[in-house]
């Protein structure tokens, strides 16, 4: 059958329309929710309300980009339901007209949804999560020490209002526990410069900083020699790795350098990788819902049901919610290779979606 631009243009407006509604909707429930969760946690740490809305409405592009998936799904779900309700998918398919033919246009729309995600929204979503995580840091967690790696070494500030740390090091081992080539600027409240401190290694011990072979400096620049300086911190091996920056903060353009850096410095790069790999695989995954939700839309006209309709949909997102967290942890605890871990996800979806259609449009 040739090919008619206009059914198809009109299908691929009703599936957008569809999706934007269902995503719409799931924004503005996300948007709810994690006010009341915000306002929960900053309960007793004199946070105004106008900071704890900034801090939802810098969070909500992040949880957008995670829901992604389920508006597409129950997007397509409620597309293909209505139009098969009001008889136009039956109308098209006496004309000759197949699932796989109608399927085109949404497919076409969710592959182009997730490769505008990946490249343009996820630059937006970082940033925005960024500043969120910064602002929980202060007014949630609490958290004076942050850590930064970049293509010339790594960068670890520790301390509280009264007095800071800025440590550099060339070189890192034991997931920031040991340091080589160390230079530390100590300051006082207020940011005022006390002295400094070159070392050739650091070691995380208990409640300090292990110098070795360091030369302390105080404000008058005289440098004293230490075979070994302890250097007070509060630090712990578990907050190290916490306060490195979350694969969510860095944009899509981004991760690759990161990746490279990380690696450089001495840091693991499991989850940055798997996060990459996984934004890869995002447009898949889209088409994966399509095909699962048109899978579903073949029944109202045959069987009737719509709340069956509903929940089947529903269960198979929490399915595939379910079995990417289960990869990832896998994937990040090396028990499976990140490429399969990132990836498994979107090709199983995808196979069973096509599958599903199969059995329903040719038995």
């Amino acid at each position: 059958m040739s090919w008619s631009w206009t059914l198809y243009r009109y299908l691929a407006l009703q599936f957008l329309l569809g999706v934007a509604v269902v995503y719409a909707a799931f924004l503005v429930l996300a948007f709810s929710i994690d006010i009341v969760d915000l306002l929960s946690r900053t309960a007793g740490h004199n946070v105004s309300t106008s900071i704890v809305i900034g801090m939802a409405m810098l969070q909500l592009p992040d949880l957008g980009q995670k829901m992604m998936p389920f508006a597409i799904l129950l997007g397509g779900v409620f597309t293909f339901v209505r139009l098969s309700r009001s008889h136009e998918l039956v109308a098209a398919r006496a004309a000759g007209v197949s699932a796989w033919d109608f399927m085109l246009p949404p497919l076409a729309v969710a592959v182009l949804t997730g490769v505008v995600a990946v490249t343009m929204f996820t630059p937006l979503s970082a940033r925005m999560f960024a500043e969120f995580a910064g602002l929980e840091a202060r007014y949630v967690k609490g958290q004076a020490s942050q850590l930064s790696v970049s293509q010339n070494g790594l960068w670890l500030r520790q301390g509280d209002e009264n007095q800071q740390s800025v440590i550099h090091a060339l070189r890192v081992a034991d997931q920031g526990q040991h340091l080589e080539d160390v230079i530390v600027f100590l300051y006082a409240g207020g940011d005022v410069f006390k002295g400094r401190i070159d070392a050739q290694s650091a070691q995380l011990t208990e409640n300090a900083w292990a110098l070795h072979q360091a030369y302390v400096s105080g404000s008058s620049g005289a440098p004293v020699f230490h075979a070994e300086y302890m250097l007070p911190t509060t630090l712990t091996p578990e907050q190290i790795l916490e306060s490195s920056q979350a694969p969510d903060t860095l944009s899509f353009w981004d991760l690759p350098g990161f990746i490279r850096a990380a690696q450089a410095a001495g840091f693991s790069a499991a989850r940055y990788q798997l996060y990459l790999y996984t934004l890869y695989a995002l447009p898949v995954l889209f088409a994966a819902m399509v095909f699962m939700a048109a899978s579903f839309s073949l029944r109202p006209s045959r069987e009737g049901g719509i709340a069956k309709i509903i929940l089947l949909s529903a269960l198979c997102g929490f399915g595939v919610y379910f079995f990417s967290d289960m990869t990832r942890v896998m994937g990040q605890s090396g028990a499976l290779p990140i490429l399969l871990a990132a990836s498994a996800p979107a090709i199983a979806s995808i196979f069973i979606g096509m599958t599903l259609v199969f059995n329903q449009e040719d038995g």
